[in-house]
């Protein structure tokens, strides 16, 4: 399965439980996670989608560390089975 598919279905799942996944674009400052997941009451994370297997680079290593350290949540996606488990961590925090 592509990336981009994998990215389409975490947008459709979390659209069904009535909240927001945009995309998350960084001019200037590479390496960020490509989506955030925006639930109620201030609730949300970053996630990097990739395709099964792979890996992300370091520079997006170095920017997932750094957003941890600042306290937000990182999540890396690489199969469509993770994704209820991933909304359900973002819900639950």
């Amino acid at each position: 399965m592509r990336e981009k598919i994998i990215e389409q279905k975490l947008v459709t799942a979390v659209k069904k439980h009535g909240e927001i996944c945009p995309k998350y674009v960084s001019p200037g400052f590479d390496g960020m996670p490509d989506r955030l997941v925006l639930l109620p009451h201030g609730r949300f994370a970053f996630v990097e989608v990739k395709a099964p297997g792979e890996k992300p680079r370091p520079l997006q290593l170095a920017r997932h560390r750094l957003l941890s350290r600042l306290g937000f949540r990182v999540y890396v996606l690489d199969s469509e089975e993770q994704i209820g488990g991933i909304i359900d961590a973002v819900q639950s925090t």
